[in-house]
Order: C-alpha cells, then structure tokens, then sequence
C-alpha cells in the first residue's frame, strides 16, 4: 500500500453536511486566524470524493469551516487545506483510525488489545505502570465533536504547512504576472500607435519628395488637359473637386479605372482628402505606385 500523505484541496471544492452553526464565530474567527498566521491548518481533515473535482468531509467539519472564514478573510492565503482522502486502499483503515482516535477522545481509558494489537476499550484493568505513576490528564478545549486529534510536530503536518506557504506564493507570482503582462500590453499598443504615426509621416514626406524631383523634369511648354480648368490646381484638389467623366478623363492614363474613381468620389463626399497619404488610406486598391503616376501626370501639364 502506497504510503499515507496529506493532499492540498481547494476550500472551495469541499462540501461538509454538519451545519456551520454547530460551531461558534468567535472560534471559528481565532483558528482561521490562526491558520493565516501560521499559513495552514496543522490538522490534516478527512474527505471523501463526492464527484469528478468535488470533496465531502468525513471527519474535520470545524477545521473546514476555520479554513473557509480564512479564505473569507484572505482569499490569496486561504484558497487550500491540507486533506487525507479516502480511496478505496485505504479507506477501511482510514475510516478504523477515525474511529478509535475519537474513542479516545472521549473515553481516554482504552488498552492495546493482545490479539489484535488495536486499542480496546474493554480491557479488563489498565497496566500496571499506571497504577505506579498516574498520569495527570490535560483537558484540551474540544473544538468540536467530531475533531480528530492529531500531533502537531508530525513530519506530515509540517509537509502540509510548506506546501500551503508554497501555494501560497506560487498565487501571488501569478497576480504579479498578470498585473506585468497588463502594462507590457498597454506599452506594446502605445508603441503601435507611435509607429502608425511614423508611417504616415514618412509616406508625406517620400510624396512630397517625389514631387520636388519632378519639377525639373516638367516641360516648360504646358499642355490643355480635357475638362481642367483654367486656373492652376493641384493634384489633390483635383482629387477633391473635380467630377467623375473628369478625373476619368485626367487621371485615366495614370492607372485609375472607374470603381476607383467612384470610390475616390464617395470618400470625398464624405470628407475632402488631407494629403495624399491620405487618399491612399482611405481608397482601396490605390497603392503608392499610381498615386505617384497621378502626381507626376498632372505636374507635367499644369
């Protein structure tokens, strides 16, 4: 048989069919605080397996309802109790053990039996050296009636406290993972934005630069363009202004095709266009390649 250890359960998971009021708030507040202190129970409760993830108590209803008014207290702190949990190996023993403590508990006058090495409490006459040298007996407060004594020094018990304080922190590193992963997000979205920015500058600038090494290559002779009016315009407030049959006309040679005409004439109604970067955002299937053809188009017969 695999040998018997504590488990971590969550407070939550575990359900208990003793009423809470069996017990009084003022003990129960003194033990979870306790229990915070300490950072876990030293009494180890008895659980059964009540569903896939869900635990009912056997025995320890007054340690689990100290452990849930810590996790009232501190849920960072309060969110395990140290459990042994009947399985089909060992409940039988488990269940024995229970038992006995409790009749010791109550009785504090059992023998070990000769033939079955287990404690009876209908032995015959107590052993001798207590006859010799009583024993004066402690009363230690009775939590509660069904709590199971146990001894608080036990290499198990203090396996359960470490493991309770090592859950403990393994919480709070993950609070501070979350609140590090929140500002390194809000970083990251202030640092896309900055670089949106950029790219809009430098598609201005890498416009405005085609532009000033165009003008040199201009003839000097001007030519009538169909449907251009007779005062100068750029090539933006053309954009803006003139019609459909127009910037058709104007701009045909340069790539644009009539749905991208329609569209350039819907988004003007909607707002004249800024810049040129800004025709080139807001009109699908306009890159910078033709935008560049209809500046250096009209910049040849303006």
């Amino acid at each position: 048989m695999q040998k018997l250890s504590p488990s971590l359960v969550a407070v939550k998971k575990i359900t208990s069919t003793v009423p809470r009021d069996n017990f009084a708030d003022r003990d129960l507040e003194k033990v979870a605080q306790l229990i915070l202190e300490l950072g876990g129970s030293i009494n180890p409760i008895i659980l059964r397996r009540n569903g896939m993830d869900a635990y009912e108590i056997v025995d320890g209803d007054f340690e689990y309802y100290a452990a849930a008014k810590a996790r009232e207290i501190n849920p960072m702190k309060g969110e395990t109790i140290g459990a042994f949990i009947l399985e089909p190996e060992n409940e039988e023993l488990l269940l024995e053990q229970v038992k006995m403590l409790r009749k010791s508990a109550q009785t504090g006058n059992l023998a070990e039996s000769p033939e079955t090495g287990f404690f009876d409490e209908n032995t015959a006459s107590p052993p001798a050296d207590s006859i010799k040298n009583p024993v004066v007996k402690v009363e230690v407060p009775n939590l509660c009636e069904n709590e199971t004594p146990q001894e608080s020094s036990s290499l198990e018990q203090r396996l359960t406290i470490l493991e309770a304080q090592f859950a403990n922190q393994i919480n709070e590193l993950k609070a501070e993972y979350a609140r590090e992963q929140q500002v390194l997000t809000q970083s990251i979205q202030e640092l896309e934005s900055r670089v949106l920015q950029q790219v809009s500058l430098l598609i201005e600038a890498g416009l405005a630069d085609r532009i000033n090494e165009l003008k040199p290559e201009s003839p000097p002779e001007k030519q009538a363009v169909e449907n251009v009016t007779s005062e100068s315009m750029s090539a933006l407030e053309a954009l803006n202004s003139l019609d459909q049959s127009a910037l058709l006309a104007n701009f045909k040679d340069a790539g644009l095709k009539l749905p991208v005409i329609k569209t350039i004439v819907k988004q003007r109604d909607l707002e004249p266009f800024t810049s040129f970067a800004n025709v080139v955002e807001r009109v699908d299937k306009l890159g910078d390649k033709t935008m560049i053809k209809i500046i250096d188009k009209w910049q040849k017969y303006s």
